[in-house]
């Protein structure tokens, strides 16, 4: 008997950044009040979902945007390390736009493969770890629907894979779907992927 389950996998709301820092793994950076928003209004989204499981990274905007969607369901939050951030050279530097660690000369030689990419943890890297962690959770869920709550690199680099695109892609906003507090979907009859979708219910 084929057991049909959904992983909705998703990306922490806003953090509280005013230094623009590119904070990666650090610790101690929190949703700001709108991502806080942000997360209220995907766990009213997930609500009426069949959600029997929430897992999260172990980085506090994560389980801070997972808290609300396990609260409205009554269940704790599992922490899975592969969920986590990917790692990045830029770690604890500005990097704002037409600012920062970028335009120094000193750091262009971190920029000088973009398709592993150079400067952070290989695209091929962070794939198996993340499809694994959707997998987990895909047990854990099996016949219902679960939560992993994650972040930007990581979450879109999990979609290419699973959808068969090209993992190297430019690390800019247009480039990735994969906004603040958006959920993307999928659907396994057992462990073979069946569907895909993709919201943002801040938007909505």
């Amino acid at each position: 008997m084929t057991v049909r389950t959904t992983v909705h996998v998703m990306r922490h709301g806003e953090v509280f950044n005013p230094e623009k820092i590119l904070y990666g793994r650090l610790p101690d950076y929190h949703l700001s009040e709108r991502g806080r928003a942000q997360a209220q209004a995907a766990a009213d989204w997930l609500a009426d979902k069949d959600i029997v499981y929430v897992v999260a990274s172990p980085l506090e905007r994560a389980q801070e945007t997972a808290t609300p969607i396990a609260e409205s369901h009554g269940l704790p939050i599992a922490t899975d390390a592969d969920l986590i951030e990917s790692w990045n050279l830029f770690e604890g530097e500005r990097v704002a736009p037409g600012d920062g660690a970028l335009r120094d000369p000193r750091n262009w030689s971190r920029l000088r493969n973009p398709v592993k990419p150079s400067w952070g943890e290989p695209y091929d890297e962070i794939a198996p770890r993340m499809t694994a962690a959707v997998h987990r959770a895909r047990e854990k869920a099996a016949g219902h629907e679960a939560v992993c709550v994650s972040h930007q690199l990581p979450v879109e680099t999990l979609r290419r894979s699973l959808t068969g695109r090209r993992l190297a892609h430019l690390p800019l906003p247009h480039s990735r779907l994969c906004n603040l507090s958006s959920i993307t979907s999928f659907t396994f009859d057992d462990d073979r992927l069946i569907r895909w979708g993709y919201t943002e219910p801040w938007g909505i």
